[in-house]
């Protein structure tokens, strides 16, 4: 059992033009790959993705940006909470619009949310963790994980905003032969 508790309720719940305010992040590590004569050869970059609670398919730690936290900390609180993870945000991806189906209320009657989406570069993963007892974890490459991953806006995130800038990462910082997307 966790020691941390995860946070409950709406009555923190950031609002803007009718939309709920999400904050989220696309935990990242690096897993060396290994050759068949037991060599090192290349770092793989592999994301992790939880189960839905309502649902099939895989998702990224998402949730409720509340009014006493800024949207950094609130991504790291539902990368802890959701994932049981503990990083380093390394980059702002965007914000992704979508229509909850099941988070609808008198300040939001049409679900519409905007989510601020970071990279977050794992450092801890937690042996147990506030949302143990509902999410498992799952280590996935780049194309597993979209080919898995629930939400389409979720999708757009992971390809459109993380492996774009971590190509351009790697550019920049001269590491293109030795990290690989794949």
């Amino acid at each position: 059992m966790s020691e941390l508790v995860a946070r409950t309720g709406r009555h923190q719940q950031r609002y803007e033009d009718g939309c709920r305010l999400v904050a989220g992040c696309i935990p990242f590590k690096y897993r060396n790959s290994v050759e068949s004569n037991g060599a090192a050869s290349q770092k793989i970059v592999e994301v992790l993705m939880i189960n839905s609670t309502s649902g099939p398919g895989l998702l990224f730690p998402k949730g409720g940006w509340e009014n006493d936290e800024t949207v950094e900390e609130a991504a790291l609180r539902e990368a802890l909470e959701e994932a049981g993870v503990r990083g380093d945000l390394k980059h702002f991806l965007g914000c992704y619009l979508f229509k909850s189906k099941t988070l609808q209320d008198e300040s939001c009657p049409e679900g519409l949310c905007k989510a601020a989406m970071f990279a977050l570069l794992v450092k801890e993963e937690l042996p147990s963790w506030p949302e143990q007892s509902t999410r498992e974890r799952s280590w996935l490459t780049i194309p597993e994980a979209i080919e898995r991953c629930r939400h389409p806006w979720m999708r757009k995130a992971l390809e459109e905003g993380f492996s774009k800038w971590h190509d351009d990462h790697l550019k920049i910082n001269g590491e293109e032969e030795d990290i690989h997307i794949s």
